[in-house]
């Protein structure tokens, strides 16, 4: 089969990668479309996949540009696929679904998002995907109908145990220090993150005054960091970050995909923007498993006592461990259950539509 995996997103690369190997190991045709974003490239070329760049170039982050970034990428695709007979199309951006209606090409559109904190994703895309493949905790709004849901987290598609152990002997490669704690700062800038705030610098230095008297402090940032936060940088390959993650004591972000990394790993995960209660994933995580926080940006008081709180608590790690192996109980191998969905399009539609009990042939 050829397939066409489109990634808009770092995550995005780690949540196919596994799939991608397997199906390239089983002698199918797979190739990696992209857009620009952070650190997605250096991580494909670490890898050693081949990509292409639908927009080298990058776009701009105001309404206007936005929208001009997918009208190029769209054009792009579009002469891309004349040129190239897929079987499939599998990704999270739009354009697979808009290239994909034009052509006749089937269309997987995988997200994990809830429609509602997406608006502007979801109005685009679901309407012409030929299927949306999501976690059951995530809410579709009006295409939910229309959608497969299976019991599991992006996140587990690379870090479950199954697929990831982590290495001990990263933190001194790094010469990092136990114990500490992982502050990460995001840009802020896709189009459903207008008027969204996270962790502003005058919070950032109290958080790094509390956090500093239980150990080191490493922030990792996807925008440009102010001179009295460089000398906390953590300077490493992206490939290696689950590894650092993993060993921290306490991570602190104002980023949802870090956020649930660190909670499925069994670190004490603290979030503060303002999606907070808006992502059903992360809802899930957090009250249902106990394994993370997240703090509405009205509330950095109530942040800050959270703080407190963990950072108290002995042997944290082992309790969180605890929290971590009743999740892992709960849910399905991601991966497995897409590989299988892909490679049996679309047959494995219709079998999860009459039996949804049978993704747990993937536990």
């Amino acid at each position: 089969m050829n397939y066409l995996f489109h990634l808009g997103h770092p995550a995005h690369f780690h949540l196919f990668k596994n799939v991608i190997k397997v199906l390239k190991q089983r002698n199918n045709k797979v190739t990696i479309v992209i857009k620009k974003k952070d650190v997605l490239e250096k991580l494909l070329i670490e890898e050693g996949f081949d990509y292409i760049n639908m927009l080298p170039e990058g776009r701009k982050d105001s309404k206007a540009g936005i929208a001009l970034g997918l009208m190029k990428r769209d054009i792009k695709l579009f002469c891309h696929c004349l040129n190239n007979k897929y079987d499939l199309m599998i990704g999270t951006s739009p354009e697979i679904t808009h290239i994909g209606k034009l052509l006749g090409i089937k269309s997987i559109c995988v997200n994990e998002d809830d429609a509602a904190a997406v608006p502007l994703f979801a109005k685009l895309s679901y309407p012409l995907a030929s299927e949306i493949l999501t976690p059951e905790s995530c809410d579709n709004g009006a295409w939910n109908e229309k959608s497969i849901k299976y019991n599991s987290y992006h996140e587990l598609a690379y870090l479950s145990p199954e697929y990831f152990t982590p290495d001990v002997s990263y933190l001194e490669h790094y010469k990092l220090v136990q114990p500490f704690t992982i502050i990460r700062f995001s840009k802020l800038n896709a189009h459903h993150d207008a008027g969204v705030k996270g962790i502003s610098d005058s919070l950032a230095k109290t958080i790094i005054n509390k956090a500093n008297k239980f150990g080191r402090i490493y922030i990792t940032s996807e925008k440009e960091l102010s001179n009295e936060f460089e000398k906390y940088r953590l300077n490493i390959n992206p490939l290696h970050i689950h590894n650092v993650t993993a060993y921290a004591n306490l991570f602190i972000g104002d980023s949802q995909t870090m956020t649930a990394e660190a909670a499925v790993l069994g670190t004490p995960a603290l979030r503060f923007n303002d999606f907070v209660g808006r992502l059903g994933y992360l809802d899930e995580l957090e009250y249902k498993y106990k394994l993370t926080y997240g703090i509405k940006t009205t509330e950095p008081h109530k942040l800050l006592n959270i703080i407190d709180e963990l950072l108290s608590i002995r042997k944290i790690k082992n309790v969180w461990n605890v929290k971590r192996q009743e999740m892992l109980r709960d849910k399905i191998n991601l991966t497995k259950f897409m590989l299988w969905f892909i490679e049996n399009y679309p047959a494995s539609s219709s079998v999860m539509k009459s039996n949804p009990f049978y993704q747990y042939k993937f536990a």
